[in-house]
């Protein structure tokens, strides 16, 4: 009997054994499925119930864009437009630092809302009272409109569950169509579309910040401690190397020009010669970046920079320097020419008037601008040497400004130089140009034969004040001093003795000056008929080069030659010479002899 009983309890503490350990087995797989198996799954489960991924972005504020004096041509802002859903309005249950629940009432948040936005609590009651009477069913109501970053995070700290946010960014152009091809535009959605605010978005580009925290799965509030904050990064300051005030008068002034002259358009460039800055970059027409959709497709970049010609007898100076430069010639070398020959080899070239022979100096070629003259001057050197003068001087290759959209040039290898080329190249044609390349081969004569890279970004200073210097490749000497300094005395002459000499005086000043009138293709192959670029290029003080500006007009009908440019050339020269207080002539000019005996 006591046998039997004492198996059976031996079996039912066995079988209850058994029992135990296939729950706790169960619990450990269970256990095991949870932690492990499931982990991520249950992790996103917990995270929707607290609302762990609960967040606000701080958004950066794009960088500015400033000229040489730090007067701002593109700049930011951020504001926020709040809003109300009325049903939400409500009290709020809170947890104090404890972690103890109390209740804040409606009004009293609403007292705190309206210290912020500069209302008081009833009337951020009625908004939202005023907004069910109008709608039972309403779940939004604006609020106010316009508020400050400031504003927006005082409001985010309160943590009120009926209010929204909607972030209005906005890009300004307080000076408008001035410098407006050179600063480009944004579109509608902040992507940068041109200009240096697309070149140059890696300084200008924000970074917007985030707050991150947890909010209680019951009562839907902030629980406290749970707050991260990534802080935003604003953009760098980008500073040109334009004259804001300068630019405002030449776009003005060119406006003027333009419409007197019947041009298509034109353009007006100022460069600092001991350092290469271009002061004043100015197209008209032009666009007004905060309008920039009112501007014609054909004006929404920065022609003076993008468009490429053939330069013309502005090149005549590169050809005096080369052979002055390589001893071939002095100013006073001779040179019999007449005004239409044809040469050994059957080409033919004419001047821009008709005259019998002249024995011109290498000065006089220059100031009558004589292509039959320059045509003999350029054979004092090879084919070969000439090419490689021109491209000392830049032709054929980008500018470090760089542009968007900036060509390069065109000059062609001499092996390809047919019998016209040969002579055409000598006076400025077969081969093209940009603007800044003319106004930096005149840089580089007027600084005593050293080429310092011409460019409009100075540098970037980001928002901790680091400032990187724009990055630009070391000067170059292209012709010695003694050439250079001849070069511009030749061109001295042509201020003074050249067919627009009257019209481009600046008193008290000596100029040097270069005409060109260069021929526009049809698209056919051939050229226009009587319509042509024109442009003048000038440098002063004669005597102390400090400024160059060139002047060009886009097919003018008043006036077809180069001098339809004179006065604007007169009146930029003028103003630039002004605005830099510099210091008159005081040696008088000495005159080359045209012709020799």
């Amino acid at each position: 009997m006591t046998a039997s009983v004492n198996r059976s309890a031996r079996r039912r503490t066995s079988i209850a054994a058994v029992v135990i350990l296939v729950v706790l087995l169960a619990f450990t797989v269970r256990l095991f499925d949870i932690q492990v198996v499931r982990a991520d799954e249950h992790i996103e489960d917990s995270m929707e119930v607290a609302n762990y991924v609960e967040s606000a972005t701080l958004p950066g504020v794009r960088g500015s864009i400033v000229d040489d004096e730090g007067q701002v041509l593109a700049s930011s802002s951020v504001r926020y437009d709040v809003a109300i859903d009325p049903a939400l309005a409500d009290d709020v249950k809170r947890y104090d630092d404890a972690g103890d629940p109390y209740v804040e009432t409606w009004g009293r948040l609403a007292e705190r809302i309206g210290e912020v936005v500069g209302m008081s609590g009833e009337d951020v009651e009625k908004v939202a009272s005023d907004a069910v009477a109008s709608n039972p069913d309403a779940r939004w109501a604006q609020l106010k409109k316009g508020l400050t970053t400031e504003q927006y995070r005082a409001l985010l700290d309160l943590d009120a569950p009926m209010l929204s946010f909607e972030q209005q960014k906005s890009r300004t152009y307080p000076n408008g169509a001035v410098a407006g091809n050179l600063v480009g535009f944004m579109s509608s959605d902040d992507e940068p579309l041109a200009g240096y605010e697309m070149l140059e978005n890696a300084c200008l580009a924000e970074t917007d910040g985030k707050i991150e925290y947890q909010r209680s799965g019951d009562a839907g509030v902030r629980i406290p401690g749970t707050t991260t904050e990534t802080p935003a990064e604003d953009g760098g300051t980008l500073q040109l190397t334009i004259d804001t005030d300068l630019s405002w008068y030449l776009l003005q002034m060119l406006k003027e020009e333009v419409e007197t002259q019947q041009a298509k358009a034109g353009s007006i460039m100022v460069a600092d010669v001991e350092t290469g800055e271009i002061k004043a970059a100015v197209d008209y027409p032009t666009l007004d970046p905060n309008d920039y959709q009112a501007t014609d497709s054909e004006y929404l970049g920065a022609p003076s920079l993008t468009r490429s010609f053939e330069p013309g007898s502005t090149f005549k100076a590169i050809t005096a320097a080369t052979v002055l430069d390589q001893g071939a010639a002095t100013p006073l070398t001779q040179i019999t020419a007449s005004g239409h020959e044809q040469f050994p080899n059957g080409a033919v070239v004419g001047d821009s008037f008709s005259h019998p022979s002249y024995n011109y100096t290498l000065a006089g070629a220059l100031i009558d601008s004589s292509n039959v003259a320059l045509s003999k001057i350029g054979e004092l050197v090879s084919d070969d040497t000439r090419y490689e003068y021109l491209k000392k001087f830049g032709v054929g290759e980008k500018t470090p400004i760089d542009f968007a959209g900036e060509p390069s040039g065109v000059v062609h290898d001499p092996d390809t130089w047919d019998n016209q080329t040969h002579y055409a190249t000598t006076f400025g044609q077969a081969f093209t140009v940009t603007m800044q390349q003319v106004v930096s081969a005149y840089q580089t004569l007027a600084n005593g034969g050293v080429r310092e890279p011409v460019h409009i970004v100075d540098g970037c200073t980001s928002a901790d004040g680091k400032t990187t210097k724009a990055e630009l490749p070391d000067a170059e000497r292209v012709i010695s001093e003694e050439a250079a300094q001849q070069t511009v005395e030749i061109l001295e002459n042509v201020a003074n003795e050249g067919a627009v000499s009257d019209m481009i005086q600046v008193p008290g000043y000596r100029l040097a000056i270069k005409t060109g009138t260069a021929q526009k293709t049809d698209g056919n192959g051939n050229y226009k008929a009587g319509l042509y670029f024109t442009s003048l290029i000038g440098i002063a003080p004669a005597d102390d080069p400090q400024y160059v500006v060139m002047v060009s007009l886009d097919e003018p009908r008043r006036v077809t030659s180069s001098a339809a440019t004179a006065p604007a050339f007169q009146k930029a020269m003028t103003q630039v010479l002004k605005t830099y207080r510099v210091t008159p002539s005081e040696e008088p000019y000495e005159p080359l002899p045209k012709f020799t005996d």
